[in-house]
């Protein structure tokens, strides 16, 4: 059987989600096993994951305002792309699963590179967030002509997956969330 990069990538994905869930519930949790027997494991209060929740949205507000952007010398949030009131964490207690939205403004309408933006958010987020979230990135409504099209391309996992596969579309990736030393 051949397999193409884009499979081995997804492969890739797959396996480093299930590696981030496995090290939540093995080291992040209160797991059974390493607890003592007598102690009672309880649910989190609801003041608890509200507590979690404005934790999570500083930890990813951190995490993308140090993004350079493609063309200037400066981070996103110098140049208002990114903001913390852009981004939103939904606690699922449900599902044990955060929904995480991010609002970018591109600095024009016509902005060429809103989608490299996107990317190079998706992934810094997708590699510095150990919880299980569902990412959803969107331009700020009404910021870019061409926002639906981006909307669609930022949050397909097969079209980030074919764009990460793009050699020199990486390198440029690599170099916008890359953590100054």
């Amino acid at each position: 059987m051949i397999l193409t990069v884009s499979s081995l990538l997804m492969m890739f994905s797959n396996l480093m989600q299930q590696t981030k869930r496995f090290i939540q519930e093995k080291y992040l949790k209160n797991d059974s096993s390493n607890a003592p027997m007598n102690t009672n494991v309880c649910e989190a209060t609801d003041e608890q994951l509200d507590e979690k929740t404005k934790d999570m949205k500083e930890q990813i507000y951190d995490i993308i305002r140090t993004i350079k952007d493609p063309e200037k010398p400066a981070t996103l949030e110098d140049l208002n792309v990114v903001y913390e009131n852009g981004v939103e964490v939904i606690t699922r207690k449900d599902l044990k699963l955060y929904t995480v939205r991010i609002e970018f403004n591109p600095t024009v309408p016509h902005c060429s590179l809103a989608t490299l933006i996107g990317l190079s958010i998706r992934i810094k987020v997708v590699r510095s967030i150990l919880e299980n979230v569902k990412l959803d990135i969107f331009i700020k409504e009404g910021a870019h002509t061409t926002e639906e099209e981006i909307n669609k391309q930022i949050n397909d996992k097969e079209r980030v997956a074919a764009a990460m596969e793009n050699p020199s579309l990486r390198i440029i990736v690599e170099k916008c969330i890359k953590e100054e030393e």
